[in-house]
């Protein structure tokens, strides 16, 4: 079953809250002052009542005369008042429809078995009460409106405020160290999105420190081993030739190439490198690299680009590349320069889905079927060198384009324009696949 999640925003949901609190007021007070409107003008309706029938009998036992249309046991009386009359009380009674203005009677016994009543509607006193009707409705909808234009006001500059805090966290998440929420959602006015603020840029500090010491723990240890690392390499030159020293030294170049490899990750990390920048013609570039590199990989040239970047670094990533893919994939693989688009396919069981939706990591290197090869850390370097470039990598299986293809596809995206010499780098549009 799949439901559908409606967003809105906080603007509208406070201005509904208010405008529906302010339509409940409106409807209770409306009813209180209808009621209270209708009760003082069925009261005040009962007194004249009552006192032009006074009026009426002291005429009528004086001259037999009758006033204000008044009627002697008038066959219309309503039965409720009958029976009060019934007791010898004088009384009044209102005769309601509910379609036209009431009825208010009057009535009183004579003392020879007859009965004196006299009714009115009071058109005019009710026709007030439905002008009060229509102002309480024009106040009722105004107070609505108003409610709801709050509603909007408060809730905007609320929603604004917090709009401002995502912005800065998601610069935050993708690597903005610098930003801090609590500067981007600023005011006069301090509420729990201030406190929310600080929290997250008190996070942010304490996380930044734990990575920068362990940046620093990372870069310690690795160079601490390279000179032991070193000495062993010389040693291991030195053992006779045979199996057994060809082991010792091949497991010694490996202990080496990590140890340099973890060196290069720390110092990337540390964003502290800057990239030396020469004009490059992409394709020759990469045609003369991958033949250097190995002569199993094809090349193709579908557009050819000037580019301004550092020959070493996109060297280095395009060798990382090609090893994780002769590494973990299958052949063939396949280099294509497509203007400043660089892409490195190859035939194998493609990405895991880790690598695919976190990007990678190192010392993880993904599926069971990779596991006991690699440390994790060439994409990982490759992704750090492409960053000094002011370049985007990113990765996706080839079956993600069509159903019958496999494989992984790395894609390098070289921007347009070269980094800064401040380290800051220009935004890349990806195109859309």
């Amino acid at each position: 079953m799949v439901r559908l999640a409606l967003r809105t925003g906080l603007r509208w949901k406070l201005s509904a809250a208010i405008a529906l609190v302010g339509a409940l007021v409106a409807i209770a007070l409306s009813l209180v002052v209808h009621n209270a409107a209708r009760h003082s003008m069925l009261d005040s309706s009962r007194d004249v009542q009552v006192e032009r029938l006074n009026f009426t009998e002291k005429i009528f036992r004086s001259s037999n005369r009758l006033q204000f249309g008044a009627r002697i046991d008038d066959p219309a009386l309503p039965e409720p008042l009958k029976k009060e009359i019934a007791e010898g009380e004088r009384a009044t009674y209102v005769q309601d429809d509910g379609e036209h203005a009431p009825e208010v009677w009057a009535a009183t016994p004579l003392g020879n078995g007859q009965v004196l009543s006299l009714h009115d509607p009071f058109f005019d006193r009710f026709t007030v009460l439905d002008d009060l009707d229509r102002a309480l409705l024009i106040g009722s909808s105004a107070v609505v409106v108003g409610g709801c234009a709050l509603g909007v006001l408060i809730g905007g500059r609320l929603s604004q405020r917090l709009r401002k805090a995502a912005a800065a966290a998601g610069k935050l998440a993708e690597g903005d160290t610098s930003v801090r929420i609590r500067d981007e959602v600023g005011g006069r006015v301090r509420d729990e999105t201030d406190d929310l603020a600080w929290a997250v840029d008190a996070m942010s500090d304490a996380l930044q420190q734990r990575i920068e010491a362990e940046r620093r723990v990372t870069a310690d240890i690795a160079h601490e081993l390279r000179t032991p690392v070193t000495g062993l390499l010389t040693a291991a030159e030195l053992l006779p030739p045979g199996r057994p020293s060809e082991l010792v030294r091949d497991r010694a170049q490996a202990l080496r190439t990590l140890v340099e490899d973890v060196l290069e990750v720390a110092r990337l990390d540390g964003y502290a490198e800057r990239a030396e920048l020469q004009d490059v013609a992409l394709g020759e570039f990469v045609s003369r690299r991958v033949r250097a590199l190995s002569q199993d990989v094809t090349v193709e040239i579908v557009r050819d680009a000037d580019v301004t970047t550092d020959p070493r670094r996109l060297e280095r990533i395009l060798g990382n590349l090609i090893a994780n893919a002769s590494r973990h994939g299958k052949p063939p693989i396949e280099v294509t320069v497509e203007g400043r688009v660089l892409r490195v396919r190859d035939h194998g069981p493609g990405f895991p889905e880790a690598l695919l939706r976190e990007g990678p990591s190192r010392f993880r290197t993904g599926s069971s079927d990779r596991a006991g090869r690699g440390h994790g850390l060439g994409l990982t370097i490759a992704a750090g060198q492409a960053r000094v470039l002011g370049a985007r990598l990113t990765f996706r299986n080839a079956d993600e384009l069509t159903d019958d293809s496999t494989g992984a596809v790395s894609v390098l995206w070289l921007p347009e324009n070269a980094p800064t010499s401040t380290g800051s780098f220009p935004v890349i549009h990806l195109p859309e696949r």
